[in-house]
């Protein structure tokens, strides 16, 4: 998905003569400790829109963190979790990057949540050498750049992702659309949005090379709660399935009122809208309704038995199922970096630089699936999953991959 935020920190300690490298301290245990504290900072919308797949990744990685401490993962180091709440607004997003970057504690970033605030915190990250994985931005230009279709090029060596991009999300979720649901006339809507504007043009490309018509198109605004005019158009226009590119904030709104006004047709839209949140909020009304999302069901991964266990007994709030996983795996790949670049406790002055590059060289398996990255920082993992709302929960109904070249 996305376009909504995280961090990556260091509690700092003077004390006398008590000498300190550029980035990291010794803790308030002493220099005799050799304890040094590296705190993962997060970057989510933790209160408002979006905010309960941004708490997700939040205790996502408040869990990786308590693992590696509890494991002692990397000898002579502490972590620590500092989240930081961007609401899923850009200008937010910008100021907690200024905020992290400022701080020398600071090692690397977890997120944003959303696409659209991922734009605003790119060029800060990079600019200061600091990494950035996000577990959920999906739109293509963030690591290939803004001519991806025809010249990729990556714009930030720093940022990374553990989700796979929309390029592919859009095609799985038509091809699904067109070859199983059978659904030949469909409506096409988009929040403007940097996230669900692109999932859109992308679905509504494949859509239509692979036979099908889009009978009609048209916007929402974030926050807006009455849709009785686009309701009304998406009606008379004979489609048989809507499909949205935007956040679960406003489609669990519109599928409510499309189906209260009679048109009884399925909505589908991409990882913004798969929420539990999204169910409780249109209940009977999403029955049916479709998404489609990164990665297989981390419910069904041997390796995630243990997060999902502990998210559940901690009560943790959020939906963990949605980039919780992804979150874990995100900041287990930014505390092996740092295994590898701090020794016995001791920061290097670069430590920043090297552990981008040791991010770049991640090769290990997570619980969402094995985690690597390519040359533009994207997952190796290209794996998608489309659920369908059945009995009032969101169930798996096909996993796989998506080839834009067939």
């Amino acid at each position: 998905m996305r376009q909504r935020s995280l961090t990556i920190v260091t509690s700092l300690l003077t004390a006398g003569a008590l000498t300190l490298t550029a980035c990291g301290s010794r803790d308030s245990k002493g220099s005799d400790s050799g304890e040094t504290t590296v705190v993962i900072g997060v970057d989510a919308p933790l209160t408002g829109q979006n905010s309960a797949t941004g708490l997700g990744i939040q205790y996502g990685v408040q869990i990786a963190v308590d693992d590696a401490n509890k494991n002692n993962t990397v000898p002579g180091v502490t972590f620590e979790v500092k989240a930081l709440d961007d609401k899923a607004i850009p200008a937010n997003g910008q100021q907690n990057a200024t905020s992290l970057v400022s701080d020398k504690k600071v090692l690397g970033v977890i997120g944003p949540l959303n696409s659209g605030v991922a734009t605003s915190m790119q060029q800060v990250f990079d600019t200061a050498g600091l990494v950035q994985i996000s577990p959920s931005n999906t739109a293509p230009e963030l690591t290939q750049g803004k001519n991806w279709q025809t010249s990729k090029k990556r714009p930030y060596k720093t940022y990374f992702r553990t989700a796979t991009t929309d390029a592919l999300q859009g095609g799985f979720a038509a091809d699904y659309t067109y070859k199983t649901l059978k659904k030949r006339k469909v409506y096409v809507v988009d929040d403007k949005q940097t996230y669900g504007a692109g999932l859109a043009k992308l679905f509504t490309a494949n859509f239509t090379k692979a036979g099908g018509k889009v009978v009609g198109t048209d916007h929402v605004n974030t926050g807006d709660k009455d849709f009785a005019t686009l309701v009304t158009k998406v009606k008379n226009s004979g489609a048989d399935l809507l499909y949205y590119g935007g956040q679960y904030d406003e489609s669990q709104i519109l599928t409510k009122q499309l189906k209260a006004a009679g048109a009884k047709i399925p909505l589908f839209g991409g990882d913004g809208m798969f929420s539990d949140t999204y169910i409780k909020t249109a209940g009977a009304s999403a029955e049916g309704d479709l998404v489609t999302s990164v990665g297989v069901p981390v419910t069904t991964l041997p390796a995630a038995k243990d997060f999902v266990a502990t998210y559940k007994e901690k009560k943790y709030p959020g939906d963990y199922g949605t980039y919780g996983g992804y979150a874990y795996d995100a900041a287990t790949a930014i505390i092996k970096a740092v295994g590898k670049v701090v020794k016995d406790g001791k920061v290097p002055s670069d430590a920043r630089q090297q552990i981008v590059d040791a991010v770049q060289n991640s090769d290990f398996d997570g619980v969402s699936g094995h985690v690597s990255f390519d040359q533009y920082g994207d997952t190796t993992n290209k794996q998608l999953t489309v659920y369908q709302v059945k009995s009032g929960k969101w169930e798996p109904v096909k996993s796989g991959t998506y080839n834009p070249a067939s």
